[in-house]
């Protein structure tokens, strides 16, 4: 896990340099301070869901671009060095070789394509009971649109003053400029399948 969050980090902190927007700048920028963008860079502190998507959006990139290399798996690990049955970027990946991000405030990330699909992030998720998109119940927005469908556990969703109650099976879609929050109603963890599109605006 602290490669993969040390992998994370490196990868925000090279789009930062690449925009030429310092630590201090970046934490002004979206509401944070600079010793937490430095402990994210650094892979000492997670990100939350609407950290990640702030810094993100701010920097100019798509989820997808932080997710590759993520967990550092790849196919035939363990196996003696044999050949993958399939290449990296072939269009299945089987469920070991997914890439994960695990966020703070107990929700997990899992990339459900091999390679850069430009403008979607077609994402597993799961609300860990108590989880949230935001520890202190602040609520996110950024461009795109998003789709979401439940498998399992009950999800909360605020969409600016309303309030909607996702059991499995329930679906839903909405504007992601609209400000919003997600989090785990029940007593199990949630899981869904979520799709944000036009990311880039």
């Amino acid at each position: 896990m602290a490669g993969e969050l040390e992998d994370i980090g490196t990868r925000l902190r090279e789009e930062r340099d690449r925009v030429h927007i310092s630590q201090r700048e970046l934490a002004r920028r979206i509401g944070l301070s600079a010793s937490m963008i430095s402990q994210i860079e650094s892979g000492q502190s997670k990100p939350s869901v609407s950290t990640l998507y702030a810094i993100v959006t701010e920097l100019g990139v798509s989820v997808d671009d932080i997710f590759s290399g993520g967990n550092g798996s790849a196919a035939g690990a363990g196996d003696g060095g044999a050949e993958p049955s399939e290449p990296v970027h072939g269009a299945m990946v089987k469920l070991e070789d997914r890439h994960v991000i695990d966020l703070d405030s107990g929700v997990r990330w899992e990339r459900l394509t091999s390679h850069e699909h430009e403008d979607v992030d077609f994402l597993h998720v799961v609300y860990d009971v108590g989880g949230s998109s935001a520890s202190d119940e602040k609520m996110m927005r950024h461009p795109g649109r998003e789709y979401g469908v439940v498998l399992e556990g009950r999800l909360g969703v605020r969409l600016r003053f309303e309030e909607y109650a996702l059991g499995p099976g329930d679906s839903i879609a909405f504007d992601s400029t609209q400000p919003h929050r997600l989090w785990n109603l029940g007593d199990v963890p949630v899981i869904g399948i979520w799709f944000v599109v036009g990311r880039d605006g």
